[in-house]
């Protein structure tokens, strides 16, 4: 009898404790599941900041009320295009500026702007600006007028813009490179872009302002000294139909401006074969870097500033696959 009841007391235990490791294996895999599921859910979250973003006074407009709005157009997960435009019915407009911004963390962006950080931060339908450092905050002051500036916070807005208000630039931006300055502005007119670039802190003048107009719409401009003669070149970056061009133009030892040739992909059967468009244009140090999808694969191309005789051109020097 003793033997008997020792045997069921051992049996109940051992139920009792396989019964609570088999819970307790259950929660930590439950729990497993969920970090996972959370950590999951947040790698990928990659919510479209595409829309028009306005300040308090855009409800009051009606009144007579000035207001600003950014434009946000998300191109990629990983970029956005920005554009700040203000009412342009009554006066001239209060802000005026474009920039491309990069992905930083979810909801956050970010674009260099005369060196300085930028911070396009994304939450709950609102936008917020500012520089990342403080003390930088002077360098949004230089896109607006008395003493305005665009950082601040924005609502976003259901439904179009006023067109009939809005600042009708197609593109606007300024940047400075070795003491020479390059105010970058487009319209539209009659279905093309016109390209106005003026140069400023040029000893002589020559060449300026450069105005071209071309199918399409600007993208980006950059300048780097591409020649390493001392004297920048500003390339601005433009798009039609999906497919990418180069508009640049060089100072000549700060004296003039003089447009520079950038070959069409079709002038080469190494680039052109399989080309479709989707081009993505850098300025990597004084290297210009083109890339595009081609079969599954991406096509990249390099090119260097060259000295022609007809002046300065852009060369092929590289082109390969991966």
């Amino acid at each position: 009898m003793k033997t008997n009841k020792f045997l069921i007391l051992l049996l109940t235990v051992l139920a009792f404790t396989s019964c609570k490791d088999n819970k307790a294996q259950n929660q930590a895999t439950e729990e497993t599941h969920e970090v996972a599921e959370t950590e999951t859910t947040a790698s990928t979250s990659s919510a479209d900041v595409s829309g028009s973003y306005i300040t308090e006074d855009y409800t009051k407009r009606g009144e007579g009320y000035d207001w600003v709005a950014v434009l946000v157009n998300q191109t990629s997960d990983n970029d956005i295009n920005v554009k700040v435009r203000s009412r342009a019915d009554k006066k001239k407009p209060t802000c005026t500026f474009d920039t491309k911004a990069y992905k930083k963390s979810d909801g956050v962006y970010y674009a260099n702007v005369s060196g300085k950080t930028v911070l396009f931060t994304f939450k709950d339908n609102k936008l917020n600006i500012t520089t990342e450092n403080k003390a930088d905050e002077a360098a949004l002051y230089f896109y607006c007028s008395g003493g305005a500036t665009f950082a601040g916070d924005y609502s976003k807005l259901d439904g179009d813009l006023d067109t009939s208000q809005i600042d009708k630039t197609a593109y606007a931006k300024i940047l400075m490179l070795q003491d020479i300055g390059f105010n970058i502005s487009a319209v539209k007119k009659g279905g093309e872009t016109e390209l106005t670039v003026n140069a400023f802190g040029l000893n002589e003048n020559h060449g300026n302002p450069q105005v071209t107009t071309f199918k399409g719409d600007v993208v980006d401009a950059q300048v780097e000294d591409l020649d390493s003669d001392g004297s920048p070149e500003l390339v601005v970056f433009t798009d039609h139909n999906g497919k990418g061009n180069v508009v640049a133009f060089s100072t000549l030892k700060k004296n003039s401006m003089i447009p520079v040739y950038f070959p069409p992909v079709s002038e080469n059967s190494k680039i052109s074969e399989g080309y479709n468009g989707g081009d993505e244009f850098s300025l990597i140090e004084t290297t210009l870097g083109q890339k595009f999808p081609v079969g599954g694969k991406t096509r990249q191309v390099s090119y260097k500033l060259k000295n022609g005789e007809a002046g300065k051109a852009f060369e092929v020097t590289n082109i390969s696959e991966y």
